[in-house]
């Protein structure tokens, strides 16, 4: 069953395909299993591809357009990829994604894409976290929002969205323009946020943002995986939170029935949030797909396991 994305018109699966570097699957030279669990994703219903030009140095991107070309993939699957500015393009910002946009087709081999989303994490100042660039960047002339806008009226993507990363006083100013159609959001069972309109599901819902959760397994610790190689050497969730969450996650599993693993809680838990429109996941395997889907079949979580939840002193998460 599809959900509604936003104000989009676009229809999109609870489930969509993430081609992030933590699975390793769309970033490392693996065909047949790249080829095997796409098509097991296309065929279980999963209509949303999600990937970045970072993803493996462009590796993801052009995993996910041979898969996609080779399986002649029909038109109601959507991909959604990124553009990361870096420190040397902020001179030329307009120029910059432009350039990242062009190899992005390129490598997937599509003319356009469903969505572009700025990759950056927006703070007051640049560099006030990793790879961040401020609200001038993005609305000012000559900024990620112009830029966008002018490959929307070539026809390179009908929408664009937000990773959402950095200060949320900046990501508030930033959604207000009223733009954006998506804002992807750190969201798991083991992170707290303070309810009340500083909430930034609840910011996202007051402009028509629609919410994609991203990091549903916590970079593999409420998986049972021990972490990626990416976990080792990324400053955006580095190693301390993954062993956070693990330590976390081991106290929530010696309170679940034998019925329910950490990973069915962790979709369960995403897909349960009515505030959340798709939960995106890095697949490694066709098994994989499939165990997500049948989980989110379950639906919500019982109510006593979300109060437990509820009840944990678990770490408030910002933004």
């Amino acid at each position: 069953m599809l959900r509604p994305l936003a104000r989009s018109g676009i229809g999109i699966s609870a489930i969509a395909f993430g081609g992030g570097p933590v699975s390793g699957l769309m970033t490392a030279d693996s065909k047949r299993e790249q080829l095997a669990t796409v098509e097991r994703a296309i065929i279980r219903g999963i209509n949303w591809f999600d990937t970045a030009a970072t993803y493996g140095a462009g590796q993801s991107e052009r995993s996910l357009g041979d898969a996609l070309a080779e399986l002649h993939a029909p038109d109601s699957i959507h991909v959604a990829t990124k553009v990361r500015l870096a420190a040397e393009d902020l001179g030329d910002i307009k120029s910059a994604v432009k350039r990242s946009v062009t190899g992005s087709l390129q490598r997937l081999r599509r003319e356009r894409v469903t969505l572009l989303q700025l990759h950056n994490a927006i703070t007051r100042e640049r560099g006030d976290a990793p790879t961040s660039i401020t609200v001038a960047d993005v609305l000012g002339k000559g900024g990620v929002l112009e830029a966008f806008e002018e490959l929307r009226t070539e026809g390179v993507m009908p929408h664009f969205g937000l990773t959402g990363l950095g200060q949320l006083e900046s990501l508030r100013e930033v959604l207000q323009q009223g733009a954006w159609a998506t804002i992807q959001v750190n969201e798991h069972a083991l992170i707290r946020r303070a309810p009340g309109p500083d909430h930034l599901m609840t910011i996202c819902a007051t402009h028509g943002v629609a919410v994609l959760a991203i990091r549903v397994f916590g970079g593999g610790a409420l998986s049972g995986q021990p972490p990626s190689a990416h976990t080792l050497k990324t400053p955006f969730f580095p190693l301390h939170l993954y062993e956070r969450d693990q330590a976390n996650a081991r106290q929530l599993a010696n309170f679940l029935p034998e019925a329910i693993s950490m990973p069915e809680l962790a979709i369960r838990h995403v897909i349960g949030n009515e505030s959340i429109t798709t939960a995106i996941i890095g697949f490694a395997s066709p098994q994989q797909v499939d165990d997500a889907i049948r989980w989110a079949a379950h639906g919500p979580l019982p109510r006593d396991i979300r109060d437990h939840i509820a009840q944990m002193p678990l770490p408030e998460e910002t933004p």
